[in-house]
């Protein structure tokens, strides 16, 4: 398996997980879902540039905390291949979050990255059973980590 960290920037003015501990459960979270062949893309932005990605592709221009594009869905769903998609998480967003729930930003960014590769293989919210399925589904792949 292939997981690519990209951002934030060296330097910037960012609050910057551990980019290695993210590969490294990144790794984990799709050996859980079976997916050991898989390419996967995470990339850490701040509030600026995934205000403009949610503004673009689901027409909310503000800040939020993770955004999925699968390359299993649309246009791309023919290939099928071993590269699941991009999973792009809102650091200052996710440091907000972490300090609110009282949680490391790692661990905070780990919780995302679930949630992000969920929607990329399939998974969603939208309606109430929907919602039950992917939140047991990231309660199991949290255990995952931790084992």
């Amino acid at each position: 398996m292939t997981v690519r960290v990209s951002g934030p920037p060296r330097g910037a003015e960012l609050p910057a997980p551990d980019r290695r501990l993210l590969r490294l459960r990144a790794g984990r979270v799709l050996a859980a879902l079976g997916r050991r062949d898989a390419e996967l893309s995470v990339a850490l932005v701040d509030d600026a540039a995934i205000a403009a990605l949610n503004g673009r592709y689901r027409g909310r221009a503000r800040p939020t905390d993770v955004l999925s594009f699968s390359l299993l869905q649309g246009d791309h769903a023919e290939r099928r291949g071993a590269l699941l998609g991009d999973v792009v998480i809102g650091v200052e967003t996710a440091a907000r979050q972490a300090r609110r729930r009282r949680v490391r930003l790692d661990d905070e960014v780990a919780r995302l990255l679930i949630h992000g590769v969920l929607h990329l293989v399939g998974h969603d919210h939208e309606e109430p059973d929907e919602a039950r399925r992917m939140r047991a589904e990231e309660r199991r792949l949290w255990q995952a980590l931790a084992s």
